[in-house]
């Protein structure tokens, strides 16, 4: 039987994640996940794509979400009351304009600083109405498409053989910065084809494929990008017919609930991979 082995949710888009055996689930994915976004003066949100020393940055929110604290190598911890009242503001995520809560100039000048460009700390609103695509809409806060990642085990050991063949090390989970591990699928990319998953008392319904991007060609534990791997030996393998490389997949929550570490993993329906 398959089984939730990781839990990780992202508050701040781009930056390090917290694991957890235990999370709520929301209809936006895990509690607080890439529920903040850092921006530009623009309001563009950054990533790790063009701002990989976000990977650096390892934010903790309080269970109520009402407290943020900030940490960042060789910087002074910043502790932020979670402002939800301001007034909104636009900020633009991959060309899709939606609204921000901007967390004031205390925030903006410890990521400039971090960072070493201007940039502003925003919060989701609560009143934030994101539709999500694929194949089962959905809704998310700031992540980059779907509430859901789901990567397996046995997908990451594939990918990890191949790489070893080519006589380079193996990469770890982190790199492609899911919120859910499974463990106990025997076949690789087995993700691609469970279209209805139950796990506890939640419900998931498949939304897409999760086509991969620079990011996982950062080493989340340094910030420094290492490219061109995974990317280059995914193509020779995972090329998905819109373009670029998947691996993992993206779902959308049919039913929340509580998600825990140790919970089976029931396919529900299962489909043809779009790959």
């Amino acid at each position: 039987m398959a089984s939730v082995v990781e839990l990780t949710y992202y508050p701040i888009k781009g930056c390090a994640g917290t694991s957890v055996r235990e999370a709520p689930l929301t209809p936006a994915g895990l509690a607080h996940d890439r529920s903040f976004m850092v921006v530009g003066e623009e309001g563009v949100g950054r990533t790790q794509r063009r701002d990989p020393g976000l990977a650096l940055v390892r934010p903790t929110i309080s269970a109520d979400g009402g407290r943020l604290t900030l940490q960042a190598p060789g910087f002074e911890t910043l502790g932020l009351r979670v402002d939800t009242t301001a007034a909104r503001r636009k900020v633009d995520l991959f060309g899709t304009v939606h609204q921000g809560v901007d967390q004031g100039d205390t925030a903006a000048e410890w990521f400039t600083e971090v960072l070493g460009v201007p940039s502003r700390l925003v919060r989701v609103p609560p009143e934030h109405d994101r539709v999500t695509d694929g194949r089962t809409p959905g809704t998310s806060a700031y992540a980059d498409s779907c509430a859901l990642h789901v990567v397996s085990r046995a997908t990451l050991g594939l990918l990890n053989r191949k790489l070893s063949e080519r006589g380079l090390p193996a990469l770890p989970m982190n790199r492609f910065r899911p919120n859910i591990v499974v463990d106990g699928w025997d076949e690789p990319h087995t993700e691609d084809r469970a279209h209805r998953i139950r796990i506890g008392d939640t419900e998931l319904g498949y939304a897409k494929l999760a086509i991969r991007c620079a990011v996982t060609m950062v080493e989340q534990e340094t910030g420094a990008k290492a490219g061109p791997e995974p990317l280059r030996t995914l193509a020779g393998y995972r090329r998905a017919a819109e373009g670029g490389v998947a691996c993992g997949t993206k779902y959308a929550v049919l039913r929340t609930g509580t998600l825990s570490v140790g919970d089976d993993v029931d396919v529900v329906s299962w489909g043809d991979s779009e790959l």
